[in-house]
């Protein structure tokens, strides 16, 4: 059984461990707070181990993989730097009953920058001529990332026909199944280290599609299977589970997206923006 203390256990258990282990322990105890953000590759790479060694210290440890010791990290570290250990995570109030706007703000805005900072524009111009060339492009995501495949679908809906949201596991596998090398799948994915998404990812390819992939991780299992990987700023601790920080950031590479798509085919968009906002007219009072 893992103890409630990540740190105090790895103490305890350190010289049971294999010398590669070590290195594992080591870095994780010298890096609390930026281990919680690292993908089972970043953290594999900066520990000069096989991810296979990851996978089989965090067994040892007690737990069932990556995503659950990378909890009780970022719980031992919350646990012991108090409740307002990392920003996003502190209540509502701040000490003297401040409102944390400021704070909240300036999270906010990192996120973007940070966004900025990490994606290449031939690396978005790449996804812009895909989404452009598609025939169908199929926006999905699991759990609170499928809210950003929505906004995905509906934002290009308005320039561009053939984007659909796609919400259901099951839904997502038998679309894979039909797609062409003329298609396209667009991805959310925060960690992009699911089952769900990596299956998916890989029946997608399979068919020849295209994938582009918004995650925070380049090196995370389902960019493998990508054609564009666009990366999204903004840590987020395993706690914190759909930071608006990061939808930020997400939403910042869509309109990013959405413009360069315009800007390809500025006359087509135009038409279709003209033929959408009059049919939208009509539901208007």
């Amino acid at each position: 059984m893992p103890f409630s203390n990540i740190f105090a256990q790895l103490d305890n258990e350190y010289y049971q461990l294999t010398s590669a282990e070590k290195r594992v322990a080591d870095y994780v105890v010298a890096h609390q707070r930026q281990t919680q953000y690292m993908s089972i590759s970043e953290l594999a790479e900066n520990c000069n181990v096989a991810e296979a060694t990851i996978s089989r210290f965090c067994r040892r440890m007690g737990y069932k993989g990556y995503s659950a010791f990378k909890l009780a990290v970022a719980n031992s570290v919350t646990a012991g730097q108090g409740a307002a250990a990392v920003v996003g995570e502190r209540a509502l109030e701040s000490p003297g009953g401040e409102h944390p706007f400021q704070e909240l703000l300036e999270t906010d805005v990192e996120a973007i920058l940070q966004t900025g900072r990490l994606n290449h524009p031939e690396e978005i111009r790449r996804a812009a001529e895909l989404l452009l060339g598609a025939d169908t492009v199929l926006c999905m995501g699991q759990g609170g990332s499928m809210i950003m495949a929505q906004e995905a679908a509906h934002l290009f809906s308005t320039i561009r026909p053939g984007f659909f949201a796609v919400q259901d596991s099951h839904l997502q596998s038998i679309r894979c199944a039909q797609l062409t090398e003329r298609d396209v799948v667009f991805y959310f994915s925060y960690s992009g280290a699911t089952r769900d998404l990596t299956d998916v990812l890989k029946q997608a390819r399979e068919r020849q599609a295209s994938v582009i992939l918004i995650t925070r991780f380049p090196k995370s299992p389902a960019a493998v299977y990508a054609n564009v990987v666009l990366q999204c700023g903004s840590n987020e601790s395993p706690t914190q589970l759909g930071t608006v920080a990061a939808r930020m950031a997400q939403l910042f590479l869509l309109d990013i997206l959405y413009h360069d798509v315009c800007a390809l085919d500025p006359e087509g968009a135009a038409a279709n923006q003209d033929r959408v906002a009059r049919a939208l007219s009509e539901k208007h009072l």
